[in-house]
Order: C-alpha cells, then sequence, then structure tokens
C-alpha cells in the first residue's frame, strides 16, 4: 500500500521536523489588488515567513489583514507582484511561467470552510475515486471492478486517519457537515500533498463538529507528517492545533511565536464589554405551543422530526437558541419569523392587544413582519451601493406606513390581501431564496420594487441617525460603498441596516459566524446598547459560547428537534461544551 509506504517515510523525516528542515519559505512577498473604480489595495506587504517541514503553522489577524491572500499564493491560484516562493522543491517568483505555479498545486491541499463537492455514493466510494484519478487523471471514468481492489485498502487507511472508517459504507450525501468536511480531507490526501492549506476549518461549525475536524486534523499532521498552514480568526483553534502562531496586520506579519502569546498580542486592543442593565420583564411578545415538523432528505430517510416546542420569550429579552449543528435551531427560528411552516401547533407575536398567528397569510401578518428584522447567515452589504441608498431600500419595506400603501398598490394591481402577505414574506428571506421562490411563481423582483419602492434618499437620515449613534458609526459612513468601510464599520453598518426601522424583534441567524473575536465584541456591545436604549426584543442562534454569555439574557438548548434546557446562558454554555466534549474549548478555559 502506498500510504504505508507514505507513512514509513513521513516517520524518518518527523525525526528530523525540528532539527531545520524547512517546507515553505516566503521572500519579500508583495501582492496589489486593483479595485473596480481605479483604486489600489495593498493585500500584502513585504512578507517574509518560514515554516518548518511537519510544523502546524497557525495565521491569525482581523478580517483584510492579508491571510486569505497568503493562502491562495501558497496554493498557486493567486499571481504576485514581486518576491518568491520556495515550498519543498519548487520555486514561483512573480513572473514565473504557469508550469511552476502548476507544480506548486501539486505540492499543496486546500481545505476550504464551505466546500462540499462529494459524488453521491459511500465515503469509501468518494475516496477510491480520487486515489484513482491521481493514477489515471479523471475520477468521473473510475471502474470500480478494477478500483475496489487497487484501492479499496489504501482508500479505507484513509477514511481512518481523519476518523471515519466507521462511516465507509454510508451515502455521502446523509453524512453530518463535520463528516463531509472530513471525507473532502481524505479525499485531498489522496494527492499526497506535502502541504495542507486550511482557510478558516470548521468556522461556521458547532463545538462538537468543530472538535472532530480539529482532531482529524491533528490525526493528519501526527500520523501523515503533512505540513500544516491554517488561517483562522479564533484563538481557541489556534490553541489547540498550532505549533507557531503568526501575526498579520495591515498584510504585514507584525509578530510570530508560540500561540498563547501571540493571541494576547491580538486580543490586546479589543474593546472591554459595555456594562449590561437587564429592564424588567415585559409582557410576553411571543408565544410558541406544541410546535411540529418533519424533514425528510431523499435516500437518507427522517433526518430531523421536531416535535411538541413550547416556548414564551417576553419584550426586552435577549435569548440565544443553541446546540449541536442539525438540531433543529435554524428550523425553529424560520417557523418563529413565519417563514416556514410547521406540519403541527402555533407561532403567535402580540400585535398590540391582539394575538397573530405568524402561519395565517394576511395583512395581520404583514403587520408583525414589518415589526421584525432578519439576519441570516448569507445576510451582506450590496458592493457598489452607498449605505444610504441600501437603508433606503430598506425602510421601503420596513417603514411605519408600508403595509397601508403596499395594501393600496396591490389593489390597484388586483392583487390579494394573502398574495400581498406571501410576496412581503420574501422580502425577509435570504437574496437567492427570494429570487428561487420568485421564479417558482412565475414573477420578476421588479414585483416587490412596484408594491414596496424605496424611500426618499432625504428620508435617510432622520431613521438613521438613533441607530448610528448607538453602534457608535459616524453618519458620513451614509455615502460610502461597503469596499471603503474597514470589517469593524462594515458588520455595525450591516446591523444599521436591519435596525434602520426600529424593529421590535430582531431575529439572528448565525450572522457573526466568521467574526474575529475583536470584531465580535463591537457587536455585542452594539447590541447591548440597541436592546437597552430601544428595547428590541433579540432571537438567535451562534454557535459562539463566549458571545453567547457575554450577551443573552436567557438560553434555550435544542436537541434533537427538541428543547431539553431553558434557563441561565453561562450554565447552559458550560453544559453544551460538556455534551459537544468540546476539549478544544475546555483547553482555553483551563
Amino acid at each position: 500500500m502506498w500510504i504505508i509506504q507514505w507513512q514509513s517515510a513521513v516517520h524518518g523525516h518527523c525525526q528530523r521536523r525540528w532539527a531545520g528542515d524547512t517546507m515553505i519559505r516566503v521572500e519579500n512577498l508583495t501582492k496589489t489588488y486593483k479595485l473596480e473604480n481605479g483604486d489600489e489595495f495593498r493585500a500584502l506587504s513585504d512578507v517574509n515567513l518560514e515554516v518548518a517541514e511537519g510544523e502546524i503553522l497557525g495565521i491569525l489577524g482581523m478580517s483584510g489583514s492579508g491571510k486569505t491572500t497568503l493562502l491562495r499564493i501558497l496554493r498557486g491560484v493567486e499571481p504576485f507582484d514581486s518576491g518568491r516562493i520556495t515550498l519543498d522543491d519548487v520555486t514561483v517568483e512573480a513572473d514565473s511561467s504557469q508550469y511552476y505555479f502548476s507544480k506548486l498545486k501539486k505540492k499543496t491541499a486546500i481545505h476550504l470552510q464551505r466546500s462540499f463537492g462529494l459524488w453521491a455514493e459511500t465515503a469509501l466510494e468518494n475516496v477510491i475515486r480520487k486515489l484513482y484519478a491521481t493514477r489515471y487523471g479523471d475520477e468521473s471514468m473510475t471502474d470500480f471492478d478494477y478500483a475496489s481492489d487497487e484501492f479499496g485498502e489504501d482508500a479505507m487507511e484513509l477514511l481512518r486517519v481523519v476518523g471515519l472508517e466507521h462511516k465507509a459504507d454510508h451515502f455521502a450525501p446523509v453524512l453530518s457537515g463535520g463528516e463531509k468536511q472530513r471525507l473532502i480531507m481524505a479525499r485531498q490526501l489522496a494527492k499526497k500533498p506535502r502541504v495542507l492549506l486550511l482557510d478558516e476549518p470548521a468556522t461556521m461549525s458547532c463545538p462538537r463538529t468543530k472538535q472532530e475536524i480539529l482532531d482529524a486534523i491533528k490525526n493528519i499532521n501526527r500520523e501523515l507528517g503533512v505540513t500544516v498552514v491554517l488561517v483562522s480568526h479564533l484563538p481557541e483553534v489556534h490553541e489547540y492545533l498550532a505549533d507557531r502562531v503568526v501575526l498579520m496586520d495591515g498584510g504585514r506579519i507584525v509578530d510570530e511565536g508560540e500561540p498563547s502569546s501571540i493571541i494576547g498580542r491580538f486580543l490586546e486592543d479589543i474593546e472591554p464589554p459595555v456594562e449590561y442593565t437587564p429592564g424588567a420583564r415585559g409582557k410576553e411578545i411571543l408565544r410558541v405551543r406544541g410546535l411540529g415538523k418533519r424533514f425528510v432528505l431523499l435516500k437518507g430517510g427522517a433526518v430531523l422530526e421536531m416535535s411538541d416546542v413550547n416556548l414564551d420569550i417576553a419584550e426586552g429579552e435577549m435569548v440565544s437558541i443553541i446546540g449541536p449543528s442539525g438540531a433543529g435551531k435554524t428550523v425553529l427560528l424560520r417557523m418563529i419569523g413565519g417563514l416556514d411552516l410547521p406540519d403541527e401547533g402555533t407561532v403567535e407575536f402580540r400585535l398590540n392587544s391582539e394575538w397573530v398567528n405568524m402561519h395565517e397569510p394576511g395583512v395581520k401578518r404583514m403587520g408583525i413582519r414589518r415589526k421584525m428584522g432578519f439576519m441570516h447567515q448569507e445576510f451582506a452589504l450590496v458592493h457598489h451601493a452607498t449605505i444610504r441608498s441600501q437603508i433606503a431600500s430598506r425602510l421601503g419595506v420596513k417603514g411605519e406606513h408600508v403595509v397601508a400603501e403596499a395594501k393600496k398598490r396591490a389593489d390597484e394591481l388586483g392583487i390579494s390581501d394573502m398574495v400581498l402577505d406571501v410576496l412581503y414574506q420574501l422580502t425577509d428571506l435570504p437574496e437567492t431564496e427570494a429570487r428561487y421562490r420568485l421564479e417558482k411563481l412565475g414573477l420578476s423582483p421588479e414585483i416587490l420594487e412596484e408594491l414596496f419602492p424605496s424611500f426618499p434618499d432625504s428620508e435617510v437620515k432622520r431613521y438613521a441617525e438613533p441607530i448610528f449613534r448607538a453602534l457608535d458609526l459616524p453618519l458620513s459612513i451614509l455615502d460610502r460603498r461597503s469596499y471603503e468601510l474597514s470589517g469593524g464599520e462594515r458588520v455595525r453598518a450591516t446591523l444599521a441596516l436591519v435596525l434602520a426601522s426600529r424593529p421590535d424583534v430582531l431575529i439572528l441567524d448565525e450572522p457573526f459566524g466568521d467574526l474575529d473575536p475583536i470584531t465580535l465584541r463591537m457587536v455585542s456591545n452594539s447590541l447591548k446598547r440597541i436592546n437597552m436604549e430601544f428595547g428590541t426584543t433579540i432571537i438567535m442562534v451562534s454557535h459562539h459560547v463566549d458571545f453567547i454569555r457575554e450577551l443573552s439574557t436567557r438560553a434555550v438548548m435544542v436537541e434533537d428537534g427538541r428543547i431539553v434546557m431553558d434557563g441561565e446562558p453561562g450554565e447552559l454554555c458550560d453544559e453544551f461544551v460538556e455534551r459537544s466534549h468540546a476539549r478544544y474549548l475546555q483547553r482555553v478555559k483551563g
């Protein structure tokens, strides 16, 4: 088996690992991007770096510091302006031919956080295909009569390295998110890479899934001696995995060393938490009774059955819904927001003194929806539009008199209240999902613009001013575009976009999962100010246990489609980490 030969060779290398062998050398690397408006952005400036053979090197820094650009250059897919890269026995300079960049790609494998390119076959067959392709060049033409005998043993060994040998005969589409990520790693290892490049591994995953992925990375490094370079904004990931960490800021390496000391320097500039004083518990604003829903995945059977969910939330509460991936958190959040229908049970919001069922279309439900703000995982600012124009569009959907004015336009167009409400629902969906639903209805996005036209730009400042003040944003940002903002400004401007209409209820579905801790603290402080100043009720899903501890007034734990705990955030987060067997978090705490 070639993998046994690989392991044997690697163990010889690893014995010399810290004796000075260098796997990667970066010399005077510079990279500049030309923006569409004609400006230039210096992504990397005179970067120098060495990585030892068999080392796990962590790259830490805030968004925009150059981490991913450096990783892409090491992969051989990003040209650069000047400098030199040497990886194993391949040297690439800025003017090198594509031949040398291709050689660099053959020496490396890259793992991206949201990559799920798998065949609809078993885990074992997925790896066999990749092994076949490394020899014969085209995995789509895999001859399994031959390949299973030739590569089956090696494929099973690669599954063992990533902790998936017990899933060898499982159909890939029904694996969990973490299992799919590890299967992709096994396929990448089939290429026998000298270096594994990881861009934010497991960032959007729950603690249990993250632990499984981190352990797979450790095992790949330990058993196969593969050099690992990982980009992550999560200090706990570097603490658990990295032998050494480099800190990047403004396209430069500003420090390097032992993980805990570099993490300490990175967090020096984090702003202190805002002291939060919760007000008296308000009236109930939401009640969920006997909620149930069953999801079935083709060829996979029932993957989630939610049943008998009961929940009450009062005005001004900040409630976090926590639990493992696939537990039903987002499903529950979408049913609370009226975006998906339950199979049984009810979700009701209080509108003045009347309770309105969120699953009965009509003008009353539109009145509730107007007072809700949504942020999904996919939420982002429009790249080329000013913040002012984006807020104007948002106010056209969520402004004070929107429902009455939209009803008048709908009456003129012969659109019923029920259809109008269905169209209004689309304005709270992620853009791609909204477009898909419109296409199914045989409608174009212009119908939404006709029913819900933008507010006049001149009106935006009046709505934005108090929100910008609470978010510590200057009003000058109104006339800037997203690419002209810093990472922290961009996140707070996104919040301002949702909050400009002063929603009574803010629903957050993990929109901050890929933020560094410095920016996340800004978000936490901003949400506290919003809650204290405007009494906004916040309901959110998040895997960031420290964020939940710091921000929430209450937490609800969901497992297998059921609420299993409801109470004080700190206690529930501790229990969640314990149930997740998340050693990487316990290590940081200890």
